[in-house]
């Protein structure tokens, strides 16, 4: 008798486990859709992904669609099999919140487009005024994110001062000489993808310091331009990591907000400090690269003071800058959901 109410309590148990990951599955499907608000975060994470320092991560986070976008992206499930069979195209849809995707991916392409041709201009032409535009906002989102916390335990201390040190770390290291090894190119798509999921790490910034990024873009071109079978092979391999990232790390970055949701926001918060170094306006230019067009561009560099800074400092535009990045912040707030750091299911 007793071996049978144990064999009914864990039949039971599964049954209960089943259920809930269908839920977790179609939870987003049902959370209030506008496709506008959402389009416009995605432009603004596709602006910001194009500037080597600035996360797509960090801007979703402080537009409360982070957490939505992990989940989503968790969504793509070998559980959406079964869902196929049962309930089609259609139930495959609702379970990884296909609008929200949609609406956020085609917001990014436009964004993605308005960065290569805006913002980068910006950073060529007004580099202070851009620079301290994103410090301020860098700023204002790491003191947002401390007042979303529930108190502070030693681990929640310790893990922002680690994630502060590694930020600070990679906007200091000095780069590395890229490699067209099969291995490391999908290493690399891993590496860029998995730091675009975190707020204050930049995946294009990484992929200039793993010497990767000339080559990336270099690849990409040369597929777009003459289809030769080494750029497809380089380009669908980096493609394949950005999956495995993607699959893996948004997983990992779930498990942390459910489980050690202060801790989580503790490290997203040091990480976030790490990279100011990285969004100081003034900056004296240690090396230089060669860009896409044949031109020598800043590669690394060094934060100075403003006393220290070769030509015009623009004191008044870079506090008027960052000011403006300040407060965006807070208007952004001010029209986010309250239950964006919900840690969820």
């Amino acid at each position: 008798m007793w071996k049978s109410q144990q064999l009914a309590l864990l039949l039971l148990a599964d049954h209960m486990k089943i259920n809930a990951d269908c839920k977790a599955l179609t939870t987003f499907a049902t959370m209030k859709f506008n496709w506008y608000q959402v389009a416009m975060r995605g432009m603004a994470m596709g602006m910001a992904e194009v500037v080597p320092g600035v996360s797509g991560g960090t801007i979703a986070f402080i537009t409360g669609i982070y957490e939505q976008l992990l989940h989503s992206i968790k969504a793509f499930h070998p559980s959406l099999i079964g869902i196929f069979r049962d309930e089609g195209i259609g139930g495959v849809w609702k379970a990884v919140n296909g609008p929200f995707l949609l609406s956020l991916l085609a917001g990014m392409g436009i964004g993605i487009i308005i960065g290569v041709f805006g913002i980068t201009w910006l950073i060529e032409h007004q580099p202070l005024a851009i620079w301290s535009f994103f410090f301020g906002l860098i700023l204002a989102s790491s003191i947002w994110i401390v007042r979303q916390m529930n108190g502070w335990a030693i681990q929640d201390i310790i893990g922002l001062l680690v994630a502060t040190g590694l930020a600070l770390w990679i906007t200091i290291a000095s780069p590395s000489t890229g490699s067209e090894a099969l291995w490391f190119v999908l290493i690399s798509g891993t590496i860029a993808i998995s730091a675009m999921l975190l707020p204050g790490i930049s995946g294009s910034f990484l992929l200039l310091l793993m010497g990767m990024y000339t080559l990336v873009i270099g690849h990409v071109k040369g597929m777009l331009e003459t289809f030769a079978m080494e750029h497809i092979i380089f380009v669908s391999v980096f493609l394949i990591g950005i999956l495995i990232g993607l699959a893996g790390f948004s997983r990992v970055l779930t498990w942390v907000f459910k489980h050690y949701h202060n801790l989580a926001l503790a490290i997203l918060t040091g990480f976030m400090v790490g990279s100011l170094n990285r969004l100081w306006p003034w900056k004296e230019v240690v090396s230089t690269r060669m860009n896409s067009k044949g031109e020598a561009v800043p590669f690394v560099e060094k934060s100075v003071l403003p006393a220290d800074f070769t030509g015009d400092p623009q004191i008044i535009i870079v506090l008027l800058c960052a000011t403006a990045g300040f407060l965006l912040v807070w208007l952004l707030d001010s029209r986010s959901p309250k239950e964006a750091l919900d840690p969820g299911v």
